[in-house]
């Protein structure tokens, strides 16, 4: 297959971004809904929510650990103000009205096995899985493939290459990426040295866009009308951005995006919005953390809007 590897051009691909347009309506300019959270990482899918509702007209959040918990429910309701908490029994619902789905911030990785459940079809209702992250997925992306996915964090970890394709877009880091080439059964020693390979060899395989990240992130899509790798490397950032939470925030950006835009234009334009609000907090401010870039994210949405709005005028 043919590679084009592009220098990021700034300005080049901001051009592809879609804005809202003057007479839109309500929900026009993209719904998300996050799925995540367990017991242990309650904070990561808030911060990837909160991240998308930057950018899109509505966010819902749902986790399988609000499910016959009140307790849960209210501590999640008082911390997300900028979107819609709603039921895990109702979650198919939402999946089927919104435009995207983030699925795995905050999601633990299950070293056990699905349980005569081999089938997830089978299954009435992915609440009948309440706390089992790989059988979750299965269901999901099996169920609803031709719906926008950013697949993030637990999710990623467990998910199986056959479950990806097209439509989803994919955000490992180093650990994760490694996890994924290893469902080929090859294993390499040098991962800096084969990212680029391993990268392609899984859109190849699946179809999805890759954004790897790292100290430069690598995104890589499949044009699939001419038959081609895209790939662009998005440098910038700095040390400070290995902090928890830094990562959420990039999966909720990147969905945010996805409602309404390419896969390819949704990662690369996300990967650059990231890591600039954490070059420059890095350069105001010692330490910040995942708030500190989600206000940062406003700072930037608002400074791109006013920019398109200039070159308009």
């Amino acid at each position: 297959m043919k590679e084009e590897v592009s220098e990021f051009k700034v300005e080049e691909w901001l051009s592809k971004l879609s804005w809202p347009k003057k007479d839109s309506h309500k929900g026009q300019n993209g719904r998300v809904l996050v799925i995540g959270g367990s017991s242990l990482f309650h904070a990561a899918p808030f911060w990837a929510a909160n991240a998308a509702s930057r950018i899109v007209d509505m966010v819902h959040f749902s986790s399988p650990y609000l499910l016959n918990n009140k307790l849960v429910e209210e501590k999640a309701k008082r911390g997300f103000w900028n979107g819609i908490v709603v039921s895990w029994k109702e979650v198919e619902r939402y999946i089927e009205e919104d435009d995207v789905v983030l699925i795995g911030p905050g999601m633990m990785r299950r070293n056990k096995a699905i349980s005569g459940r081999d089938d997830g079809f089978n299954l009435k209702s992915v609440s009948d899985l309440p706390d089992d992250t790989k059988g979750i997925v299965r269901y999901l992306l099996r169920k609803y493939p031709e719906k926008k996915w950013v697949v993030d964090g637990g999710a990623l970890q467990e998910v199986e290459l056959g479950w990806l394709n097209e439509k989803m877009i994919v955000t490992p880091n180093q650990k994760e990426l490694s996890i994924l080439f290893g469902k080929f059964k090859i294993t390499t020693q040098n991962l800096k040295l084969f990212r680029l390979e391993m990268v392609k060899k899984i859109v190849e395989e699946t179809g999805a866009t890759v954004v790897a990240k790292g100290v430069v992130d690598l995104v890589v899509g499949h044009n699939v009308k001419e038959d081609f790798f895209h790939i662009i490397e998005v440098g910038g950032g700095g040390p400070r951005m290995t902090k928890g939470g830094t990562g959420d925030v990039l999966a909720g950006i990147i969905a945010g995006l996805y409602a309404t835009n390419e896969a390819i234009v949704a990662g690369v334009v996300g990967s650059y919005l990231n890591k600039k609000i954490g070059e420059k907090l890095g350069k105001e401010q010692v330490w910040f953390n995942a708030s500190d870039m989600i206000s940062g994210l406003e700072l930037e949405i608002n400074a791109l809007d006013y920019s398109h709005n200039q070159q308009e005028v």
